[in-house]
């Protein structure tokens, strides 16, 4: 029978089928694993450089999310020698002494104590490259989790105010913040008036524990109040609520008017120059004025207000003004008033002329 005589061999001895040292001079791999290192480092594939303190010791690496009792103390160490750390904001507009940052020789370490379900959040770091004062972001070494700080008293991520608005642009998503502390936590959104739940399909809208409720394709049939509600294994809990107005406004420089309150002014009168803004509810306009006897120091009061007003149908506008006053009207005052308003998008410019 064909290849009956190979089952005859005698077994191999131990230790007979090992690599023979000839072969290990060869060292065939050995250029493999260099093409492959060489690879790794021009591809930047991102390291991440966070990890959390646990006892005795011992260190952790987070994953993308990580879920905490409220009340714990939490460690976190970042590698590097000069190190950024972003955290809720909150923690620095409050400048709360429970949260703590120092920067050792190789690696920076946050500290936050008796953690709050309000603490719950993104935390992240990353590594910062620098030239000079010139510094940037090292895309390679960085590291992010989202910390929730379960509380059964608190489902509801706590907020400053008890009221906030919310504005729908037609083309930008919109985000409902009513974040939750137990990403277990079943959360439905519900309009006040009239009384109903609002459907969230997964698509149009949908819920994300760590945003909120997200409008893709906000549009003026969600205006009105809303709030949320979230169960978790208990009593149901109501979040703040949330005014939702429906924005548009086209998007480029400030829509600008100006007008004064007399073309033709006499002597020691007090005059009003006036420059309108109408925008979008979330967008800052900045005024600059040009004016007759302005490089002669001649003293004039300027101020600055908005507003938001209704205009039909659910459309929110801001409105902005600068006013410029001129007291005791004199021969020096004669001539044209300019306004420069300005917002992301670019500026715009008005003028008008007043005369003695």
């Amino acid at each position: 029978v064909i290849g009956q005589p190979a089952k005859s061999k005698r077994p191999k001895e131990p230790g007979e089928n090992k690599i023979k040292p000839v072969n290990k001079r060869v060292k065939p791999k050995t250029p493999k694993m260099k093409e492959r290192e060489s690879v790794d480092s021009s591809s930047l594939k991102p390291q991440s450089i966070l990890t959390q303190v646990m006892d005795k010791g011992h260190f952790q690496k987070l994953a993308a999310t990580l879920s905490l009792a409220a009340g714990q103390n939490i460690e976190l160490r970042c590698k590097g020698s000069n190190v950024t750390w972003n955290y809720p904001s909150y923690l620095d507009t409050f400048k709360d002494s429970r949260l703590s940052i120092k920067q050792l020789d190789r690696y920076s370490q946050l500290i936050l104590a008796n953690s709050t379900a309000a603490d719950t959040g993104e935390y992240s770091c990353w590594l910062q490259l620098c030239n000079g004062n010139k510094c940037r972001k090292d895309e390679t070494k960085t590291g992010s989790t989202y910390i929730f700080f379960t509380d059964k008293e608190e489902l509801f991520v706590p907020t400053p105010s008890y009221f906030e608005i919310v504005y729908l642009n037609p083309d930008k998503p919109a985000v409902i913040p009513c974040r939750v502390t137990t990403p277990s936590a079943k959360v439905t959104l519900h309009r006040e008036f009239p009384a109903e739940e609002i459907e969230t399909d997964g698509t149009d809208i949908i819920y994300d524990a760590k945003k909120g409720f997200v409008f893709h394709h906000p549009s003026s049939d969600h205006k009105g109040i809303v709030y949320c509600k979230a169960e978790a294994q208990g009593a149901p809990q109501i979040s703040i609520k949330y005014h939702l107005l429906y924005v548009e406004v086209p998007k480029g420089p400030p829509s600008a008017t100006i007008a004064v309150s007399s073309s033709g002014a006499g002597l020691r009168d007090r005059v009003h120059v006036v420059c309108t803004v109408l925008g979008e509810p979330d967008v800052d306009v900045n005024f600059r004025w040009q004016y007759p006897g302005q490089e002669s120091g001649r003293p004039v009061i300027i101020q600055n207000f908005w507003r938001l007003i209704n205009r039909g149908i659910g459309h929110t506008t801001r409105i902005s003004k600068s006013v410029l006053l001129v007291e005791d009207f004199e021969d020096i005052d004669v001539g044209n008033y300019v306004c420069i308003a300005q917002n992301l998008q670019g500026e715009t410019t008005v003028a008008t002329k007043v005369e003695l």
